[in-house]
């Protein structure tokens, strides 16, 4: 049995570790802040069987017997989604890289010699890997607003103009990170990277693709596209699809993230590195609108709206063959099945409070 310190453990992705790690008989302490813009307090789901210590990693300083006797971190604590606009600059930095920083220093002053797995995500690749019929394997240049605004959603060649053919990308491509929230969580990357070559720690960096399942916030703008999808079908309400719906996306279950998890932070050996973490089965955001609807059945049909955000990217879907092969991991939950199970599955509501994300202060759970 490990000792393990899950940061943000009373989290959507952050529980879900948590409930699977003491599932497994291992010791497990909680790090949270319960930030007021996502929790009124202890979550109703918090596991009795683990410690919780209700503490902000952007203290100063973080308390370096917070990790005592640990085996290995799973760092989870983060703020997520693409926001509001630029605004959430600082929010976004605070919660992210300053928080990582306050949990890499104490780590540093415990001579911490574990295992360290973070939450990363598909956001650091920008748009997904593509390719010409001419010039190969290409990397789209950020869209622009008259495209958009046109309804020229497809990125095109950077060099001739054609049409590009979307591929699944691999941990190898490049990062090309386009909003905010993505330039955090590379940011992460490189700062446990740092850590982990001065240390001599290995560190596994998860790039989670999009997430869903029960817990996962709701009715806020950091909510992920399923939940807001969700929260509109409940309220009898068209799903607002943006662009023209044909966007593809690789949509994984909390509990296979989860396991993905546990798998990096107790395998025999540690596997090092960025992993993809996705189903290997793409489907287009409408399609997933449509698969919620069904759920609900009396519920308006999804609208395609052609609106656009410009810090979204077109296509990212991911390669899984390295995750299988060195961490053993493959999902479980299928489209379908946890489609229909998302559309009555208890998520997190916001605070009744209403309060806006801190300009100071600790990491909003995942």
């Amino acid at each position: 049995m490990a000792q393990v310190v899950v940061t943000g453990g009373a989290g959507f992705v952050g529980s879900f570790v948590v409930d699977e790690l003491v599932a497994h008989g291992h010791h497990v302490r909680v790090i949270d802040a319960l930030d007021p813009a996502a929790h009124d307090g202890p979550p109703p789901y918090a596991n009795a069987a683990a410690d919780y210590l209700w503490a902000d990693l952007c203290a100063a300083p973080a308390n370096p017997g917070w990790f005592d006797g640990a085996d290995a971190v799973s760092h989870q604590a983060a703020k997520v989604g693409l926001g509001e606009d630029f605004s959430d600059v600082l929010d976004y930095t605070t919660a992210n890289d300053s928080a990582t920083a306050g949990l890499l220093w104490a780590l540093h002053h415990q001579d911490f010699r574990g295992r360290l797995v973070l939450a990363s995500s598909m956001v650091v690749y920008g748009e997904g890997r593509y390719a010409c019929t001419v010039h190969g394997v290409v990397r789209p240049l950020p869209r622009e607003l008259t495209a958009l605004h046109a309804g020229r959603f497809e990125p095109p060649c950077p060099h001739c103009g054609r049409p590009l053919e979307a591929r699944a990308v691999t941990e190898e491509a490049p990062t090309d990170p386009r909003n905010v929230y993505a330039a955090t969580k590379l940011h992460q990357e490189h700062l446990c990277s740092a850590f982990g070559r001065e240390q001599s720690t290995p560190v596994t960096a998860l790039r989670y693709h999009n997430v869903y399942g029960p817990r996962m916030p709701r009715d806020t703008p950091y909510a992920g596209v399923a939940s807001v999808f969700r929260s509109a079908c409940e309220a009898g309400r068209a799903p607002q699809v943006f662009e023209d719906g044909a966007q593809r996306r690789d949509f994984v279950h909390v509990r296979d993230v989860a396991h993905a998890n546990v798998l990096a932070l107790t395998a025999a050996e540690p596997a090092a590195g960025a992993f993809n973490i996705a189903s290997g089965t793409p489907h287009t955001v409408g399609e997933m609108a449509v698969a919620l609807h069904a759920a609900f059945g009396d519920a308006p049909r999804p609208r395609v709206t052609g609106r656009y955000r410009l810090g979204d990217v077109r296509h990212v879907f991911a390669a899984v063959d390295r995750a299988h092969e060195e961490l053993g991991f493959r999902a479980s939950v299928g489209f379908d099945e946890g489609m229909a199970e998302f559309a009555t599955a208890v998520l997190r509501r916001p605070p009744a409070n209403g309060r806006r994300p801190r300009r100071a202060g600790g990491a909003v759970p995942s």
